[in-house]
């Protein structure tokens, strides 16, 4: 029998289909391993705050995956890839499987108040945040920075960065003016408008008792007229909407129509007590404020002009202006009131207006709706408000200040929020208008000077789009005046 043992373990070892115990490991064994051992090892060096702690390593991104026969499977790494995996924490974790297994539980219909206050308190207090607004999942840290050199052939199919063409582009304010153009003899008068530019880029003003006509396209200067009497002077300079006429409302209480292309005078209109120092055209209606407080209508196509009189202020009309549809006519005084006139033939109807008033000692501008009778909003500026004027080009309001700041500033409308101050006068504004393409205000003031400041120009694509709606229109005033 021992034979027979012996005969079958000899058998057994020659036959080599069994395995050998206690053998040393093959060395295909040997180089698999090893191979294997390494590669998990720089996977677990990409990853950033790598522990071989084992609660630690539920938190990170696993280094094995499962592969397609069960078994586990290590990922493979590339030098000088871009794949990044994130950092999150136990808390992170604990946080995401409270939110998975709450999903599970039945949601409580009526909660009182004082239980929901009470839970967020409480998950505020010991979370440092709302447990209830908390993500599942949430990617903390950086990105690691690719090697030097490194290139990425993906192509980008999106991208929240805007493309060069479709970034905003700053708006800039000159803070100097484009031109300076001197205004001797000027009367220095708070209540007179002797400042206005006509829709064929003509700026007509009033220096004493000369009217000159400076042409803001040639450049050229025309003296227009000059008072009869030495004594007297022009307080209030009104172009018409569209064409070549000039109001002059004048100290001896007349109003005059001028025709600027041929340097005529068409008409002298009388009626006024005192000087006429404010005008406003509102088609083939012309209104002239007064010394008194009167304000006159004008029908300037027939040959008994006065057609109304409008009796509110108990002093001098240093304002007059008419509503853009043409429906309603605000007036200003020295009374320190401000007065909203129907039109000439409008009824009882009213829609919303917004009046924009400046003070003088109070130094507010204050924007009242007209129908509910409520300021709007109101701010003191700092200063005396001599002059307001609307830019549209950009919805904002220009003011002109004299003391203490004899300057110019621009605000948003309607919040008032300031734009931009231009500096340069050396006297109180007085007067402010605006161009026919509304890109560039005119100021006059006390230093005898008028300034041009370029600071509502549009850019080229708005430009165009603006000069095609708008139409060219003709007032049929040019058949009708007598």
């Amino acid at each position: 029998m021992a034979q027979f043992g012996f005969d079958n373990d000899i058998h057994s070892i020659l036959k080599l289909d069994m395995p050998i115990t206690n053998a040393p490991m093959a060395r295909w064994q040997r180089k698999a391993s090893s191979s294997m051992s390494t590669s998990c090892a720089n996977t677990s060096a990409l990853s950033p705050g790598k522990s071989g702690n084992r609660s630690l390593s539920l938190s990170k991104t696993p280094s094995k995956t499962p592969g397609k026969n069960g078994k586990t499977q290590c990922t493979p790494s590339k030098a000088g890839g871009d794949r990044f995996i994130p950092t999150r924490n136990n808390k992170q974790m604990d946080v995401a499987s409270f939110l998975l297994s709450k999903e599970n539980e039945p949601m409580d219909t009526n909660p009182s108040a004082a239980t929901s206050e009470n839970q967020k308190a409480w998950s505020v207090t010991l979370n440092g945040y709302d447990i209830e607004e908390a993500k599942i999942l949430h990617l903390g840290g950086k990105p690691l920075n690719a090697p030097e050199g490194y290139q990425n052939n993906l192509k980008v199919l999106y991208s929240q960065i805007p493309t060069p063409v479709s970034t905003k582009k700053n708006r800039y304010i000159p803070s100097v003016p484009d031109r300076i153009l001197d205004a001797p003899e000027l009367r220095n008068d708070f209540y007179l408008n002797l400042l206005d530019w006509s829709s064929r880029n003509l700026l007509a003003v009033a220096l004493h008792s000369n009217l000159y006509l400076w042409d803001a396209t040639q450049g050229d200067i025309v003296l227009l007229m000059k008072m009869e009497q030495v004594e007297d002077y022009i307080c209030s300079v009104s172009w018409i909407k569209e064409g070549n006429f000039l109001a002059l409302g004048t100290s001896d209480c007349k109003v005059q129509l001028w025709d600027v292309e041929n340097q005529k005078r068409l008409r002298s209109m009388s009626g006024h007590t005192a000087r006429v120092g404010s005008l406003s055209w509102n088609n083939h209606i012309l209104s002239s404020g007064s010394r008194s407080g009167h304000i006159h209508h004008h029908d300037v196509r027939v040959a008994d002009h006065h057609i109304f009189t409008l009796s509110g202020h108990s002093q001098e009309v240093c304002g007059l202006e008419w509503s853009p549809d043409g429906r309603y006519l605000a007036s200003g005084g020295n009374d320190n009131l401000v007065y909203v006139w129907p039109g000439v033939q409008e009824g009882s109807g009213q829609g919303k207006i917004n009046v924009i008033i400046g003070g003088t000692s109070d130094r507010h501008i204050r924007i009242w709706n007209v129908t509910s009778g409520s300021c709007i909003s109101a701010l003191d500026t700092q200063s005396q408000v001599s002059s307001l004027k609307f830019a549209p080009n950009y919805k904002e309001l220009v003011s002109g200040h004299g003391y203490a700041h004899d300057n110019v500033v621009i605000w948003k409308y309607p919040s008032l929020t300031k734009v931009a101050e231009l500096n340069g006068h050396e006297g109180r504004v007085l007067n402010i208008t605006m161009s026919p393409d509304c890109s560039t205000i005119a100021t006059v003031a006390g230093d005898e000077t008028v300034r041009l400041w370029k600071s509502f120009e549009l850019d080229p694509v708005k430009k165009k789009a603006k000069e095609r709606m708008v139409k060219s229109t003709s007032s049929s005033i040019h058949q009708s005046i007598r």
